[in-house]
């Protein structure tokens, strides 16, 4: 059965080739992706399903079948410092948004074409900066990065899927990180969301608020192979503060990502998994992280010419038990990702984590989420060089810097609870490890609390 259109969710896909391809030696009499709706659950943009205000479910299937969907969502997270870091303290961020889907179908006779639309307001502190002393790693998932704005406009993009759905288009203002390098089990944590920040650190890979203009196609090759590949332009994560500036954005380069995802099926149980092998080449010119080189130094120091950055990633999750329902979301994931990029040119030069997302592991709490994840970050040499030319030279290594930044680690726990249906809180804990990539900083232990409604 064809699952509901849903704002946000790209439409299902049919496979090119009736077919599959290494999945065909695990389970060769079994189709469970195309047979039931094992993707529902998956790829979603909230994890606190139904609505706190359910009254309104007949205004809103009375719009729905008229073309127009939406779903109101919070988010609040907040985060206190309460041992090491450069103080005790707490900070709150927020998310309100509003999805919004229109069938042009319906509305205008454009049969198969879809608008999606995100319109949000975030605002905030980051406890990071504030508390801990680290400024390049995320430490909440929500971060009011562009400053203050009343109303944000995100995601505005057309979809349409053609030839008998194989074939999948969006093209507008997309976030590339909605798209490429992210999952929900991912976006239950807070450091990883919404895709790990190795890939959403740098410029070309455009993060909520920041969108960009462009498209992506997608489609499947076989049955249990999914290949997305767009082009978008790239220009400053500084600029746009709301985006509705369309015509002030300045262009430096385009990106070109490709994903290819694998998602097999193991045992009786059919226990899902994806794997994702991702590429990402931004034509952009980007300087030499070394930086200013003292004068002594620049005889010998040889500071290399603006070039453009690529982006390698591997990032997959495995089902290890099923419980409580069909949809991919039922059961016990482990989780683990590398990130590569250019390393002269980009502040993160690695990343890998790998954690669990467990389901229902107490009892008469079946819907109940537990996870963990370790994730370190390996800065770039050059940006690690330079600092250190600079300190020994008696100058500053840099704004908010401490000395040469060469690496850190974060440890990530939650524990995720439904309290109703359309509500979800979460204890957070985080454990930073050399915050500011230095020694010279306290480790640091954070608590929170985050919580998403869905009104």
């Amino acid at each position: 059965m064809r699952p509901h259109k849903r704002p946000i969710a790209e439409s299902r896909l049919e496979a090119l080739f009736n077919t599959e391809s290494l999945s065909a030696l695990l389970n060769h009499n079994d189709d469970a992706l195309r047979q039931s709706d094992l993707s529902a659950g998956y790829f979603v943009a909230e994890q606190s399903f139904g609505n706190l205000v359910p009254q309104i479910r007949p205004w809103r299937e009375w719009l729905s079948n008229r073309g127009f969907s939406f779903e109101l969502t919070y988010k609040g997270e907040s985060m206190a410092n309460v041992g090491g870091g450069l103080s005790k303290g707490i900070d709150y961020v927020h998310d309100l948004r509003v999805s919004m889907l229109f069938d042009l179908g319906k509305l205008a006779g454009l049969n198969g074409w879809y608008l999606h639309g995100i319109i949000m307001n975030r605002e905030g502190r980051q406890v990071g900066w504030d508390h801990v002393g680290e400024r390049n790693i995320l430490l909440t998932e929500v971060w009011s990065i562009h400053g203050p704005a009343a109303a944000r406009l995100a995601d505005l993009y057309l979809e349409k899927s053609f030839f008998h759905s194989r074939i999948n288009i969006n093209i507008g203002r997309i976030a590339l990180t909605h798209t490429y390098g992210t999952s929900v089990l991912l976006c239950t944590f807070m450091t990883q969301c919404s895709a790990p920040m190795a890939i959403r650190e740098p410029a070309g890979w455009s993060v909520y608020p920041k969108t960009s203009w462009g498209g992506t196609v997608r489609f499947r090759p076989t049955r249990d192979l999914t290949l997305r590949t767009g082009i978008y332009k790239i220009g400053p994560k500084v600029q746009d503060n709301t985006g509705w500036a369309w015509g002030s954005e300045t262009t430096t380069g385009i990106q070109t990502p490709v994903e290819l995802t694998w998602e097999p099926f193991f045992g009786p149980r059919k226990l899902p998994g994806h794997y994702k092998f991702g590429f990402g080449h931004d034509t952009s010119p980007y300087p030499d992280l070394i930086g200013d080189v003292p004068v002594a130094d620049r005889a010998t120091v040889r500071v290399y010419k603006e070039k453009p950055r690529d982006t390698f990633y591997i990032e997959a999750d495995q089902m290890v038990y099923r419980r409580h329902g069909e949809h991919q979301m039922a059961g016990g994931y482990l989780l683990a990702g590398f990130i590569h990029n250019t390393p002269s040119i980009s502040n993160f030069a690695d990343e890998f984590y790998f954690g669990a997302s467990l389901l229902g592991l107490f009892p008469h709490r079946p819907f109940d989420r537990f996870g963990v994840m370790y994730s370190y970050y390996q800065m770039s040499p050059r940006l690690t060089y330079g600092q250190s030319l600079r300190q020994a030279a008696g100058l500053s290594p840099g704004a908010y810097v401490t000395g040469p930044q060469t690496h850190s680690a974060v440890l990530e726990a939650y524990y995720g609870i439904p309290v109703m249906p359309g509500l979800v809180m979460t204890p957070e804990f985080e454990y930073v490890m050399r915050p500011n990539e230095t020694s010279v900083i306290p480790n640091a232990m954070l608590v929170g609390l985050k919580a998403i409604a869905n009104l």
